[in-house]
């Protein structure tokens, strides 16, 4: 903290500028510390508090466009770009479409409040065909309202800051140490955790579950995009829409002596690839991601037309 103090001492608004673009256009840069700081400034007379505003502000939705451009001309797959690069693959995406789609545009009012929501939220808003106007209307709401809670905060603790400042020259450098030491051991966990669950579970392919519906078998083909993906772009059909955390709940419901088939439009397949360990935990042995997920489906040079599957596949439990 003491060295962003001394950068927006020397800089002022345009350090801020930097590091909320930064942050935004999605590199690893938290800025809440430069709002806090240029809070602090401003609270001792260092810097103009509507100037520090006004800069986070117009950073933060400069970066935001980007995205949200993006979303508009190549839809899904600056999604699919963001789960990739994301340590949380499985939900980076899937849980942000939920929310969107719970609570429409209004979102983006508390989207910068949200882990993870902040960067994928203005593309979702472009792919969805939220209109300009609108999405600069709340989007710019809840940009005022995340910047000046964080310039806010600096504002009223400045002096507690100053004080820490001090507290932190001597004990500094142990628990900077302490904190990069962790953060590489968490990622180093995510990272490998990833690993496993992408390459260790076997998938079957779109040319076997073809073979086995020609056959006349039956398996059960279930659908875990979100709500928002499958409204965008109609699934395998006759596919049972489920949500990954209803896995369990519905579990009674799925057959143990047929396959069971679980699909996603994931990167590594990771929701259905999660959703498969979870169900053979609870004992299914039958039950397989699909490879490619719903992307290899759409690719294959003559996939069956229709699935002729019951609508009593699954009871809800």
């Amino acid at each position: 903290m003491n060295e962003t103090l001394d950068f927006l001492t020397q800089h002022g608004s345009l350090v801020l500028a930097a590091a909320v673009f930064a942050e935004q256009i999605g590199l690893p840069l938290p800025a809440l510390p430069f709002l806090i700081a240029a809070g602090a400034l401003a609270g001792t007379g260092q810097m103009a508090a509507g100037v520090a505003l006004v800069s986070a502000v117009v950073a933060a939705m400069a970066g935001d466009q980007v995205w949200f451009e993006l979303g508009r001309r190549r839809g899904r797959g600056v999604l699919n770009w963001l789960c990739r690069i994301s340590l949380e693959p499985t939900s980076c995406v899937r849980r942000t479409e939920d929310f969107f789609s719970r609570h429409g545009v209004r979102a983006l009012i508390v989207a910068k409040f949200v882990p993870g929501f902040s960067t994928i939220a203005p593309p979702l808003a472009g792919i969805v065909g939220l209109s300009v106007p609108q999405y600069l209307l709340f989007n710019g709401l809840g940009t005022l309202l995340w910047a000046g809670t964080g310039i806010g905060l600096g504002w009223i603790f400045s002096d507690q800051v100053e004080q820490a400042l001090t507290i932190t020259a001597q004990i500094g450098p142990t628990i900077g140490l302490t904190m990069v030491a962790a953060a590489m051991s968490y990622v180093g966990y995510k990272a490998a955790h990833r690993y496993r669950m992408g390459d260790g579970v076997p998938r079957m392919t779109v040319r076997q579950l073809t073979d086995k519906l020609a056959a006349g078998e039956q398996p059960v083909i279930v659908d875990l995009r979100s709500l928002a993906a499958r409204q965008q772009e109609p699934g395998i059909p006759g596919a049972v829409s489920l949500a990954l955390e209803e896995m369990v709940t519905h579990q009674h419901g799925l057959p143990r002596d047929r396959d069971v088939i679980l699909y996603c439009a994931c990167p590594r397949d990771a929701s259905s690839v999660e959703g498969v360990l979870r169900l053979r935990k609870l004992g299914f042995t039958r039950v397989w991601p699909l490879a490619g997920g719903l992307g290899a489906w759409n690719a294959a040079a003559n996939p069956p037309s229709a699935v002729q599957l019951s609508d009593r596949q699954i009871v809800p439990a």
